[in-house]
Order: C-alpha cells, then structure tokens, then sequence
C-alpha cells in the first residue's frame, strides 16, 4: 500500500525524482541524476542529443547510449515525459498529466494545465461510453505578433480643413 501512495505522489521537483527513482528500485547512478538535473535545470523538451551534447559542452563524460537508454528507463517508470514526435522523441521534467502549446513558430513546446470543465467531460463520456480518467490536449499555434505601438492618446487631434 505504501508503494502505491508513493506511485501517485507528483514529481514536483528534482529531489521529487530521485526520490522517486529510489522507491521504484531504480538505481541512481552517476549518468541517471545528471541527466535529471539537466531535465529540471533547463525546464523544456529536449531530445536525446541535445541533452547528450548539453551534458558533454559542459565536461560531463557520458556516452551517447547511455543518455538514451536512461531516458527510456525514467520515461518507462513515469519519472519523466516522452512526446512521439514524427522527428524523434523529447523529454521533460513534467511526469503528471498535462496539455501542450505546440508554437509552430519556434518549434517550442509549452507546458499547461487545462482542466476541462465536469459537465464536458460527461458529455463526452456519455457520447462514447468511455469512462475518462485523464485527458491530454494538445494545442496548436503561432505566437501573437507584438502589438504595434500606438499613437499617444493625447496628442492633438487633427483639424479639418475647408477646401
């Protein structure tokens, strides 16, 4: 039973992680706890490369199958999140369920928490016979452009002329 609360206790932090880590029996090992504290250092979706590549630039000696056999592991156990994209896989240090703001801009994914109304929810599970127990939205978009300035509000106002 106690391994069960441990289970459905969120990860909040990196310490939340380790910990988690060490209740699953997972080994901490040196390679594993760097790799978690670039995923809640940086707080973003990073593939495998980019995250074997951060870790090298900074004199951090781990290999290339070593990061990504270790972010199958955490990812399998839910300690971190994998997003399937048609280009590879992304990690983050969210595990609890979330939506996404997929910017198709930057290519930046965003992280937010969208809790849909009860009575959707029911309808929803009404029209398909299926009970929900989580939901996952993604969101698609493009950043809004910055507004223009504007022209002050109190300047003169222009007079008509008689022609």
């Amino acid at each position: 039973m106690k391994h069960e609360a441990i289970a459905l206790k969120p990860i909040r932090s990196l310490q939340d992680a380790l910990d988690r880590c060490q209740a699953l029996g997972m080994r901490l090992s040196r390679q594993r706890r760097l790799i978690l504290e670039l995923l809640w250092e940086v707080q973003d979706h990073v593939c495998a490369r980019d995250i074997y590549d951060q870790l090298s630039r900074a004199g951090k000696e781990i290999g290339y199958t070593s990061v990504y056999q270790n972010l199958e592991a955490l990812s399998s156990h839910g300690i971190i999140e994998c997003i399937e994209r048609s280009d590879g896989r992304l990690y983050g240090n969210i595990s609890d369920p979330h939506s996404h703001i997929n910017c198709l801009d930057s290519q930046q994914i965003l992280d937010v928490f969208v809790e849909l109304p009860p009575d959707l929810i029911e309808r929803i599970e009404a029209e398909t016979g299926v009970r929900i127990t989580d939901y996952r939205i993604d969101f698609f978009g493009y950043r809004n452009p910055e507004p223009e300035a504007s022209a002050p509000t109190d300047s003169v106002e222009a007079i008509p002329v008689d022609s």
